[in-house]
């Protein structure tokens, strides 16, 4: 809730700032100060191009466009060094902060450096400006606090980094957990003697017309969210691949996972058709068998569901470990369930 609730309000934020910064574009240029003007909609185009703005911001091409922004900033910032006014000068404070928010952080260091002593350089050689030296002052202090707090960003990140169990997208327990949990409920499964099967969710991307990546990355929260709605408190669902979900079921068997697998699957074309999308889901169902491990586990499943989009997609495949040797080593499946 926390997480939503951030989101939120970043997201208020950004529009708000973008709505506010066309306005003063809008504004400085009525008023004659074209460089102001020009600077403020570089800011804006910063803005929307951010992923606080949209959430499918953070795929290509916004980052890139978002950086072109950031450079058409920088290069107008400069100009204002020798051109004026120096009303920009309070735009300078942000320099630091954007670069090590949208750029490497080693090429960020760079662009701090080289502005800084721009700064020192071009803000002495300003005739009529009487509190330049108050200015570089507060220039430097600013650019020292904004150094620490990228300083505290970075370390927080890093210290964090071990305890980050979730997408941050879809809230979905990340992939690299996924083979430890996996094992650990097969240990329990063998000496608990209870059943466990688990389910391989992928989107029939493959089948559509067109490339419908990013218009499916921007309902990936949703996705989590049905996911989340359809397991039980101890179930859990990880997200393996860029559009593909596995969910880990304790004491279920193949055939009750098979029905379950199923409500999920409609449920999600429902979801998907609903926001203007004809793409279908397939799912592929592995149970655990005598000798199984993650690994050996999670490939039944993955050729499940291989199998199933093979044959057309929108299906649901149950993986048939125990026939193998009936079929020559060969991999082998069930029918569609539905």
């Amino acid at each position: 809730m926390a997480q939503l609730a951030e989101k939120f309000l970043l997201s208020r934020l950004s529009r708000v700032g973008f709505v506010a910064l066309i306005a003063i574009a809008a504004l400085c240029a009525l008023l004659g100060e074209p460089l102001t003007s020009a600077t403020a909609a570089a800011a804006a185009g910063i803005v929307i191009c951010g992923r606080t703005f949209h959430a499918n911001r953070q795929h290509r091409p916004w980052p890139q466009i978002q950086r072109l922004f950031f450079l058409v900033l920088l290069l107008l910032l400069l100009t204002s060094f020798w051109t004026g006014p120096w009303a920009l000068s309070h735009w300078f404070y942000a320099i630091p902060l954007l670069a090590f928010a949208l750029i490497p952080p080693g090429l960020a260091i760079v662009v701090t450096l080289a502005f800084v002593a721009l700064a020192g350089l071009a803000i002495p050689l300003a005739t009529g400006l009487a509190d330049r030296h108050q200015m570089i002052s507060a220039f430097m202090l600013t650019t020292l606090l904004s150094a620490l707090l990228v300083f505290l960003r970075e370390y927080k990140t890093r210290q964090l980094a071990p305890l980050r169990r979730t997408d941050e997208l879809t809230q979905a327990a990340s992939r690299e957990y996924l083979s430890a949990d996996l094992h650990k409920e097969i240990q329990r499964s063998e000496r608990e003697g209870t059943d466990m099967s688990i389910i391989m969710i992928g989107l029939d991307t493959h089948l559509s017309d067109h490339d419908p990546d990013e218009d499916i990355r921007s309902i990936l929260p949703r996705i989590g969210r049905y996911l989340h709605s359809q397991i039980r408190d101890f179930d859990t669902y990880y997200r393996v691949a860029d559009l593909q979900f596995l969910v880990i079921l304790p004491g279920i068997a193949t055939s009750d996972a098979i029905n379950r697998s199923e409500i999920i699957r409609k449920g999600l074309c429902t979801l998907l058709e609903s926001h203007g999308m004809a793409l279908t889901v397939s799912t592929g169902i592995a149970g655990l068998n005598i000798g199984d491990d993650a690994d050996s586990l999670q490939q039944s499943a993955a050729n499940a569901l291989r199998r199933a989009q093979q044959q057309g997609g929108n299906r649901t495949q149950a993986y048939s470990a125990w026939a193998q040797a009936g079929n020559t080593g060969q991999s082998s499946a069930e029918g569609p369930a539905s």
